[in-house]
């Protein structure tokens, strides 16, 4: 694992400094996730699900004022070098095609002309994109950034992670309220363990441990707990009580996110020069983000098949819908830990590096 480069981050220079920022950045999104679950659990219940939607038009006003107020305006390449619109489109219309492909494979068929079309259209408008980025001044992805090992690698370990979480956040809401029969509110506090852990780590713990061992191994401890805490819950079955298979499961992945979120970004800024640290951070997020849909039409993809498969083959409906949720637990703890090997082989993890500036 690389040092911090030398070409600074134009907010926090100093090593600790950058450590704590992120561990405080971690910290608001996580408790902002807990507030939202129980929010929107109350919401749906008091009044009705769309209100959820609602709710966001005034939290992004505040935003958006709070952004006018707090954020120190950098100087940037200007609107006036024009935007890359073409390329958004392009490659917003290659996701969602994609995750249009794998969605409705359960009714098509994995090897069905509709599966391999869509996918097929998918994988080329992505390899456009990327051609197209290749050509123009001011692409929406400088594709030099790419080239960086910790920042490219960096994004895959969080797109795979990202894949195990948010199908985890889905499935488990549906595993609780569909088999066990919780209601809104209850399976937002159900989530609690997860989301409380995340935020007590931010605040200082995985922090010190980043400063004592250096980025890498926290990073391998987080994805390796995670992990298990996936394969833990892929054990829950129809009418377990919540204590203590959902309730350690959900704790051992608060752990473990909590402990690998912030060393990774840490990570994947090492080697960012200044005049890049905006794209990058971009890209770093956007990886969480696509990886999640994707992987979320991954999962549930994966449990609606198999419940299907075990409903025709006449399994009660409580049995069928559990064990498709089961396996979908699985591939999503396999994805995870196959991102230690990632980490270990791309990034490095393993080795000690201190996270000190050069």
């Amino acid at each position: 694992m690389s040092r911090v480069s030398a070409q600074e981050p134009t907010e926090f220079p100093d090593a600790d400094e950058r450590t704590r920022a992120m561990s405080l950045y971690t910290f608001v999104s996580v408790a902002g996730g807990s507030i939202g679950l129980l929010a929107g659990g109350a919401l749906t219940q008091a009044i009705d699900w769309h209100w959820i939607f609602f709710a966001n038009v005034p939290i992004g006003a505040l935003a958006a004022l709070a952004v006018q107020a707090l954020v120190v305006e950098r100087p940037g390449i200007g609107l006036d070098q024009g935007i890359d619109l073409l390329g958004a489109i392009v490659v917003t219309s290659a996701m969602a095609m994609g995750v249009y492909a794998i969605v409705e494979a359960p009714r098509y068929g994995w090897g069905s002309p509709h599966t391999f079309g869509f996918g097929g259209v998918a994988l080329v408008a992505l390899a456009g994109f990327l051609a197209l980025e290749a050509r123009l001044e001011n692409p929406i992805l400088p594709l030099r950034l790419l080239r960086m090992r910790t920042l490219a690698g960096s994004s895959v370990v969080r797109a795979m992670m990202g894949m195990g979480m948010y199908g985890s956040f889905f499935l488990g809401a549906l595993y609780l309220e569909r088999v066990q029969g919780y209601g809104s509110v209850a399976t937002g506090e159900a989530f609690l363990p997860w989301t409380l852990v995340v935020a007590a780590l931010s605040v200082g713990p995985t922090s010190k441990l980043v400063r004592r061992f250096g980025a890498g191994r926290p990073l391998l401890a987080g994805l390796v707990i995670m992990a298990s805490g996936l394969l833990v819950l892929s054990t829950a079955g129809a009418g377990d009580p919540y204590f203590p298979t959902v309730f350690v499961a959900f704790l051992l992945m608060g752990l473990g996110a909590g402990t690998a979120f912030m060393p990774l970004l840490t990570i994947a800024m090492a080697d960012v020069p200044a005049r890049d640290a905006g794209v990058a951070s971009a890209l770093v997020n956007v990886s969480l983000y696509i990886s999640g849909a994707l992987g979320l039409a991954a999962l549930g993809a994966i449990a609606t098949d198999r419940t299907q498969t075990l409903t025709a083959q006449g399994f009660t409906a409580d049995h069928a819908l559990v064990a498709g949720y089961q396996l979908a637990f699985v591939v999503a703890s396999a994805c995870v830990l196959a991102t230690v090997a990632v980490a270990l082989v791309v990034l490095r993890a393993g080795r000690r590096v201190p996270v000190a500036a050069a």
